[in-house]
């Protein structure tokens, strides 16, 4: 897989922007997906994953709720779509992809428990501004 993240920008508080991950590589429908953000001055952090259809998915607290993982396999792409964000969503926001049976690692990474994963792609990262 080779990935690419668009749809970052600026958007006020309480409003909503929708990440995409696309694949332009082979083998989409064999992977498992993270959606990570790194705020400014801070670590790297989880924000969702999801399995190899849409019914396994996976949000860190401070999100669930808010934002939405999906992913579309005719259009080899991820989509993070965010909802009610607040100025603490402020962060460059990355995809990351894992083969379907490591994906306890992919949910490890996001949940906290693996802060270095080695994952066989990552995307560039798309900045998300949230004022207040």
């Amino acid at each position: 897989v080779q990935l690419q993240a668009s749809g970052g920008g600026l958007v006020q508080a309480g409003g909503s922007l929708t990440l995409s991950c696309a694949d332009s590589g082979s083998g989409f429908d064999d992977y498992t997906f993270g959606w990570f953000r790194q705020p400014p001055g801070k670590e790297r952090e989880g924000v969702s994953c999801i399995g190899t259809n849409n019914r396994l998915v996976y949000y860190v607290d401070s999100v669930n709720g808010r934002f939405t993982i999906s992913r579309d396999n005719a259009k080899n792409t991820v989509y993070l779509r965010m909802n009610d964000l607040k100025p603490e969503d402020t962060a460059v926001y990355y995809c990351a992809a894992e083969e379907q049976n490591l994906f306890a690692r992919m949910m490890s990474a996001v949940f906290g428990y693996n802060i270095t994963p080695h994952f066989p792609a990552w995307g560039q990262g798309t900045l998300v501004t949230v004022s207040s």
